[in-house]
C-alpha cells in the first residue's frame, strides 16, 4: 500500500516532496533517489500511469491535483500512457546502485520502462 512509510518526513512535506518526484520522473524518465523513497515513487507513478490510459476529463483533473507541473500532465496522457496501452503495470524499475558516500544511504536509480 502506497504511503505508509513515513521517510522521516511530516505530512504535508513528505506529500510534496512525493509529489515533485513523481512530476520529475515523468517529466524526465528517470531520477536517482533512495531505494525507499523510490518504493514510494514507484507505487504513485504508476497509479499515475494506469489513471492517464483511460483518457478521460476527470482522470485529467485528478491527474492535475496530484502532478504539480500542467506540461507533464499534457505528456502523461499524449506520450507516456499510450505507449504502455498493452501493458497490465510494471511500467517502472528500480535499479540498486549502492550506498552514498556520505551516510551509506541505499542508492537507486527509478526509470520508465
Amino acid at each position: 500500500m502506497p504511503g505508509t512509510r513515513k521517510l522521516g518526513r511530516a505530512t504535508a512535506h513528505r506529500l510534496s516532496m512525493l509529489r515533485g518526484m513523481v512530476t520529475y520522473l515523468l517529466e524526465n524518465g528517470r531520477i536517482e533517489t533512495t531505494a525507499t523513497r523510490a518504493k514510494e515513487v514507484k507505487a504513485l507513478a504508476e497509479k499515475m500511469i494506469t489513471m492517464a490510459k483511460d483518457n478521460t476529463l476527470a482522470n485529467k483533473r485528478n491527474a492535475m491535483a496530484f502532478i504539480t507541473k500542467e506540461d507533464v500532465v499534457k505528456k502523461l496522457f499524449d506520450e507516456i500512457a499510450p505507449k504502455y496501452k498493452d501493458r497490465n503495470g510494471g511500467y517502472t524499475r528500480i535499479i540498486l546502485t549502492g550506498p552514498r558516500r556520505g551516510d551509506a544511504a541505499e542508492m537507486c536509480i527509478i526509470e520508465l520502462v
